[in-house]
């Protein structure tokens, strides 16, 4: 008689055993916190009645407890608060005391217990019971019932059991977390060391930083910002912010009092901001702008090297409390690899400021004929180029607009690429778009760039040439051939340096400088309504004219012994003697496609000649002028065919070295002998 309740008893604790058991398999199959949470409730559901089952972790670093599970099976039950204080919870309670509390009654409860939140979201009964595992108290897991009595002490001492258990998998799921954590902090400041160690750009640097410190810490907005000490200012250097409204921007310059950033500045260590934080404690107009570019928080750390104070970095985001204090933490380090690199890039510019220098007192000494600015692909000594390439000199190192004019073949690209190659802008990029080359309804997507899906065909996103030339030089050739309804988009970008791409909605902001060119004239265009005078003055802030050959005349023989050289090379000849009969007839004849026409004449001549002497078709150049092909020079432009060849072996002697007899000198040049050369070199008064 004495077997049967025993028997009974093992039968109805049987499930509960079974319970257990599964809830072994299923921790010991689960690394991660939310599925075990969730596995576990549904496993526990079979053998113990709750209308709530919660787990809290605590967290050392804020002291307050933290809901990592919440289940209920009730509809519409208002969601509890994610984070509460240690003694305003009864899982705070049980953490800290270390006691599981069984309570049959929450209306008649005497004990001193902070139980207001299970009153107030109507429990009647309630199981709670410490997580703790051998090395340290973890949390508290708790059950609760809307009806009274739910819970026996047989039950809270298989929950007990249930609660060890599950403390093993959290612990252990928690040192998971922590090493993983660990292994990406590792990783970016590998990732970070490698990029000082091999980039000496801040902007290259920025980039790399950016994409590095994402994975760890969401944000949309990761800036340097130097610090002059002298001044006390700060300056943004280098942003990487997509989404920026075009308020904060590079080269901006502010009194550290006003910066949000003389936080970390100040304080010397990371400081955390919110945007009320921002508002509250400075009233500057950066500020401001920091405000309507939408942060909702951020981080500031300092910049620090070899205790010498740099800047800031600063991370900011456009959505609340991103920046949790254990990121920051893990990014610190980083941020010391980070201003390491600040460091090295600042000293490679000097570096590089300082060779430079050394760079241009080499090329002021190279080749005469490159003239006195130093172009090397401009050749020519004319008054009338000499006149060009000094006004080329002044606007190059502004960032002002230029337009080019001149007959076709007069070499605007040329005068583009000088203009670009002397400007603060010359390491950066020169974009070339002939606007006359592309179809009319291909040109905007060409300049501005498209999205996918804005025309048939756009099966995906494109960058334009605008973006493309960013603190670059756009050259817009034939820029008469913009069409009208494409003219008012690119005077925007030309006075706002912002504009939106084919298709799309989003405003980009670009730092392009321009240079436009054309053989038209854009005024009598004006007049005729086929060109916008807003945009025609808009590039004509500092117009540049090139002379046809025919009014530098002097240069060509220049032109083409030079082009004779380079395509003898091209073509592996050894061309030596230009005759000077037909030196005097190129130089008498007014080229009217200019130095394109005169290239291409010499290239044919080159390619033809089958000794060392040039041999020039004479007739095409006859044939062209007495078609009427040729504008007739001025009087005042004509030369006499000795003054001429009086150049013409003046040029030859400079090139080389006033030598004239013996290997490489005047006479084998010129195909003649020594005492001949000398004899027509006193003929013609050249000393």
């Amino acid at each position: 008689m004495q077997v049967e309740p025993s028997q009974s008893a093992a039968d109805s604790s049987l499930p509960q055993y079974q319970a257990l058991l599964e809830i072994t398999q299923v921790i010991a199959t689960h690394r991660d916190l939310s599925s075990l949470f969730h596995d576990l409730a549904e496993r526990l559901r079979s053998v113990v009645q709750f209308d709530l089952l919660g787990v809290s972790l605590y967290d050392p670093v804020s002291h307050q407890m933290r809901l990592r599970l919440f289940e209920t099976p009730l509809a519409d039950f208002p969601a509890p608060p994610k984070e509460f204080g240690v003694d305003d919870s009864l899982a705070g309670w049980v953490w800290k005391t270390q006691d599981p509390v069984l309570i049959i009654d929450v209306a008649r409860e005497s004990r001193p217990l902070p139980i207001e939140m299970i009153r107030r979201y109507g429990f009647t009964s309630c199981c709670a019971l410490p997580l703790t595992s051998a090395a340290r108290r973890l949390g508290a897991m708790i059950f609760g019932s809307l009806r009274a009595a739910n819970y026996t002490e047989k039950d809270l001492a298989f929950l007990a059991q249930v609660a060890r258990q599950v403390a093993v998998a959290v612990d252990s799921a928690l040192m998971s977390e922590q090493l993983a954590r660990e292994r990406d902090r590792l990783s970016l400041l590998l990732e970070i060391n490698n990029a000082v160690v091999t980039i000496v750009d801040l902007r290259e640097l920025m980039s790399t930083v950016a994409a590095s410190v994402r994975r760890l810490m969401p944000h949309e907005y990761i800036g340097i910002s130097l610090y002059d000490a002298k001044n006390e200012v700060l300056r943004i250097h280098t942003i990487d912010f997509d989404q920026s409204r075009g308020l904060l921007r590079e080269g901006i310059t502010v009194p550290v009092a006003d910066a949000p950033s003389s936080l970390a500045l100040r304080a010397r260590r990371p400081v955390p901001v919110t945007r009320e934080e921002i508002a509250e404690k400075f009233e500057s107009d950066f500020a401001q702008r920091v405000l309507d570019e939408g942060v909702q928080s951020g981080c500031l750390f300092p910049l620090i090297a070899h205790e010498r104070l740099l800047g800031t970095l600063a991370v900011a985001s456009l959505r609340e409390a991103t920046f949790p204090t254990k990121d920051i933490e893990v990014l610190a380090p980083i941020v010391d690899q980070v201003a390491i690199a600040v460091e090295n890039a600042l000293g490679f510019e000097q570096i590089v400021e300082m060779a430079n220098k050394l760079a241009e007192e080499k090329l002021y000494l190279e080749g005469e004929i490159r003239t006195a600015n130093n172009f090397e692909e401009i050749m020519g000594e004319s008054r009338a180029l000499k006149r060009v390439l000094k006004q080329v000199e002044t606007v190059a190192p502004t960032d002002t607009t230029v337009l080019i004019c001149g007959e076709t073949g007069t070499g605007k690209e040329l005068i583009a690429r000088a203009i670009h190659s002397v400007s603060a802008r010359r390491e950066r990029t020169l974009v070339k778009v002939n606007c006359a080359a592309i179809p009319t309804g291909l040109l905007e997507s060409e300049l501005f760039g498209h999205e996918k899906g804005a025309f048939t065909g756009a099966t995906g996103q494109r960058i334009g040439r605008f973006e493309l030339a960013h603190r670059g030089t756009l050259f817009l050739d034939e820029v008469g051939d913009i069409p009208l309804e494409l003219q008012p988009k690119l005077l925007r970008v030309l006075q706002e340096q912002e504009f939106e791409r084919l298709g799309g909605n989003r405003t980009i902001r670009v730092d392009a400088r321009i240079i436009a060119a054309t053989n038209a004239d854009l005024m009598q265009m004006v007049s005729e309504k086929r060109f916008r005078s807003d945009l025609y003055y808009r590039l004509n802030v500092f117009p540049v004219t090139l002379p046809s050959l025919r009014e530098r005349a002097e240069d060509v023989s220049i032109l083409v012994s030079f082009f004779v050289q380079k395509y003898a090379r091209r073509f592996r000849k050894q061309i030596v003697r230009i005759p000077a009969e037909t030196m005097a007839a190129l130089a008498a004849y007014s080229w009217p496609g200019n130095i394109r026409e005169l290239e291409n004449l010499v290239e044919r001549a080159v390619l033809l000649t089958p000794g060392d002497t040039l041999n020039v078709d004479l007739r095409l150049i006859r044939r062209d002028s007495a078609l009427g092909h040729a504008t007739v020079s001025a009087p005042s432009s004509l030369r006499t065919l000795a003054e001429v060849e009086r150049d013409y072996i003046r040029d030859v002697l400079r090139r080389t070295g006033g030598m004239i007899g013996g290997a490489g000198g005047a006479a084998e040049f010129l195909g003649l002998p020594p005492s001949t050369l000398r004899s027509r070199m006193k003929k013609l008064g050249i000393k």
